[in-house]
């Protein structure tokens, strides 16, 4: 049967079905021709169908064929000049993937075929490689997104309210036991009911999902036997992942889908974490696989000085070009199609300053920014921000304009240095905890700007964190040269597992210890997945390539780590349950109206306000934040004020005991100064405190509440267990 081609629209990029036939749109502005090649199957060498596009319409090549279908395994052939010295690297031989393809059929199967060059040239002379690639490159395929999302829609949870929990779909469940062997991996394994009770019964409000765009797995890694598992190497902005799918190829977007619609009924977000600043396809010896080939001059920053090269402010090669209009209308509507289409949340955005360097510095009142304020579609979504790169200048926290949060690589230092004993560290241990005012109040942003994480993805998990003082990253083959140096981690006497009962029990009371002070800080929460229950990675500080149990998240608690998960229940209840401990605004340091205290006091072991001397002390390592009851800020939805508690929490980061003086406050029995210890993370035991001295504990923070609860039960002395959420819920 003879294809029917018509010509088709420029826009929208991509293919794209009406329900008749589909539309093809490719942009290259220096192409000299392009041809749309057809497959039968996800692995065929050969086309089944090439078709040269002669329409174009302002540099994009376009045709439209009624006898396509959903399902069409499909590619790019793209002509022009191989001129690596000017910028261009076209290679007809080589298949091209779709930057908007919605769908991709796998992974690539390495060979030198993938390379656009003839691999072994010297750089000088290297040529154009006649061998066709087709055979290693994966399919974009067309799709049918109809999908029947019924009454679902944004959570729109206020960021006061946020708790964050960092994930990967794979390693959540691979080891889980209650979720069916089938859909252990996957995108429906993370909706799974086992999945939705633990989230829920965790307290977290959103889950952020490592990257889930279809991703290149590197060379070395392949031909080592190991895999890049964390999927920081985009090839499709548009794809989720096809190894995440139960079913591969053709379900992976339903199954997307289907996992946001179903955490969506659960009352949890889902936040991408997306890579734009780079591709997979490398440097300038890397493999030609979709834009490279496509419009490399176009979609990459290439060095000024010699084109063959590119500007990499990301350590892995190359950086998007985000000074053409093309390259951020790519960007952009891929983030408005995952919103539109896919209804997610929010985004984290990996090396976000990439996509803010103009010329050459980072600059706020870039064209990216610019766009992305205006955007109606994104105005609604969560824009967090890692604010650094490895380019000059790269190093951006608190730079990032208004609407947007920024991962506090600042909080994340100052609570390990604070934890692990190092001297003078009170006074930046208490603007972290009161939400990072110094670091982004001046970019006219409220405490909502602060995500506050102790442990992420990259890096030790919060129990190596207290076991481990040298990476251990032996297992990725790079003879334990990768990952970071200098970790602020301490181990507490022994370099790893010990059976020595009293460092096993300082540890835990550490990590205790860690995961109150992220609840109880200023700011929005982010736990890393396996850290409530006490994940190991044996060290490895940089497990980027294993896809393994080193990552995979271990359900067979010991009964520590059964203790541990409890607790950080609790401690997320206690956050959200007391608005002061979740303020929208900073504080003021200024008494409040209702009350003749300042809004936050700080705190010295003899119960009196800490003095400039205090703050200058490199030898204090206890500190006091008395909260002041009238201090929230939280209102509810007919914008009237809700009342909150008076809190003190106190954190003992030295090696002994500290008695601490209770502030005096008027309580409410006459001649009683009432305290209630609602945490203590050295002791069990909890009572009502009426002597106004508490003993802290070594490397304990402990938090109090000033007179009886008027959601308790009056003269509850023997209290020993934290309010439950359905008790806290009353406010």
């Amino acid at each position: 049967m003879t294809m029917r081609i018509w010509p088709g629209r420029p826009y929208p990029l991509g293919a794209t079905w009406d329900g008749v036939g589909v539309n093809f749109a490719l942009f290259s502005q220096h192409a000299s021709a392009v041809d749309l090649c057809l497959f039968r199957d996800e692995g065929d060498t050969d086309e089944s169908a090439t078709i040269r596009l002669t329409e174009r319409t302002d540099q994009v090549w376009h045709c439209y064929l009624p006898d396509a279908r959903p399902g069409q395994f499909y590619g790019y052939r793209v002509h022009g000049p191989y001129e690596p010295q000017l910028g261009h690297r076209f290679n007809p031989a080589k298949l091209l993937i779709d930057p908007y393809a919605k769908a991709i059929t796998g992974a690539i199967k390495w060979s030198s075929d993938l390379f656009a060059y003839k691999v072994g040239e010297t750089l000088d002379d290297l040529e154009p490689d006649p061998d066709n690639s087709a055979g290693g490159v994966p399919k974009s395929v067309v799709i049918d997104s109809a999908f029947t999302w019924g009454d679902d829609g944004p959570l729109n949870v206020p960021y006061n309210r946020t708790i964050i929990y960092e994930c990967h779909v794979k390693g959540m469940t691979m080891r889980h036991p209650d979720v069916p062997p089938e859909l252990r991996g996957t995108y429906l394994g993370l909706c799974s009911a086992p999945m939705l009770e633990y989230f829920q019964s965790l307290g977290v409000t959103a889950l952020e999902l490592l990257p889930i765009h279809q991703h290149v797995i590197d060379r070395h890694l392949a031909e080592r036997g190991l895999t890049n598992y964390w999927g920081y190497n985009s090839i499709g902005f548009f794809a989720p992942d096809v190894r995440y799918a139960t079913r591969g190829l053709g379900n992976q977007v339903d199954e997307f889908k289907t996992m946001v619609k179903t955490l969506h009924a659960a009352g949890l977000e889902v936040i991408l974490d997306v890579v734009y600043n780079h591709t997979g396809e490398g440097n300038h010896l890397g493999p030609t696989l979709s834009m490279k080939g496509i419009d490399n001059a176009a979609y990459y920053r290439l060095e000024p000085w010699d084109p063959r090269f590119y500007t990499d402010f990301t350590g892995t090669g190359n950086s998007l070009n985000m000074q053409h209009p093309r390259t951020i209308q790519l960007v952009m509507d891929s983030l408005r199609y995952w919103v539109e289409e896919m209804h997610v949340d929010g985004f984290r955005f990996d090396l976000a300053p990439v996509l803010a360097r103009e010329l050459y510095d980072v600059d706020k009142l870039s064209a990216f920014f610019d766009i992305m304020h205006q955007d109606p579609t994104l105005a609604r979504v969560k824009l967090i921000a890692e604010p650094w790169d490895v380019g000059p200048g790269g190093y951006q926290v608190g730079n990032f304009p208004v609407r947007w949060t920024e991962w506090n690589g600042q909080y994340r230092d100052a609570v390990r240095k604070f934890w692990r004993g190092e001297p003078g560290q009170v006074s930046e241990m208490a603007s972290r905890l009161a939400g990072s005012s110094d670091i982004f109040s001046r970019s006219d942003r409220g405490v909502y700007a602060s995500i506050n994480f102790i442990t992420a993805h990259d890096g030790y998990t919060l129990r190596d964190l207290v076991s481990y003082e040298q990476k251990h990253n032996e297992a990725n083959g790079e003879d334990n040269e990768d990952g970071h140096n200098d970790n602020l981690s301490r181990n507490w006497g022994v370099e790893g597992e010990t059976d020595d009962a009293a460092i096993v029990e300082l540890r835990h009371r550490l990590m205790r210890s860690f995961l109150a002070t992220l609840a109880f800080s200023q700011g929005v929460p982010m736990l890393a997945h396996g850290d409530e229950r006490a994940r190991t990675q044996w060290g490895n500080n940089n497990a980027y390539a294993q896809d393994n149990e080193t990552t995979w998240v271990n359900w067979d608690l010991t009964e520590k780590q059964k203790e541990l998960l409890a607790y950080t229940q609790k401690l997320i209840a206690l956050r959200q349950a007391y608005p002061v401990l979740r303020r929208r605004h900073f504080f003021r340091g200024e008494a409040v109206p209702g009350s003749d205290h300042k809004d936050v006091t700080w705190i010295r072991p003899d119960g009196e306000e800490l003095t400039g001397v205090d703050w200058r002390s490199v030898d204090a390592q206890i500190l006091g934040m008395l909260i002041d009851g009238a201090a929230t800020d939280e209102v509810d939805e007919r914008g009237h004020a809700v009342g909150g508690e008076t809190l003190l929490i106190v954190m003992n980061a030295g090696d002994m005991p500290v008695s601490f003086a209770l502030p005096a406050l008027d309580g409410p029995d006459e001649g009683e100064n009432i305290w209630v210890i609602m945490v203590d993370t050295a002791c069990d035991e909890l009572p009502v405190v009426r002597k106004g001295v508490v003993a802290v504990e070594a490397h304990a923070v402990m938090l109090l509440r000033f007179g009886m609860d008027r959601r308790a039960p009056a003269r509850d002395e023997q209290r020993r267990e934290m309010p439950s959420v359905v008790e806290q819920h009353t406010l």
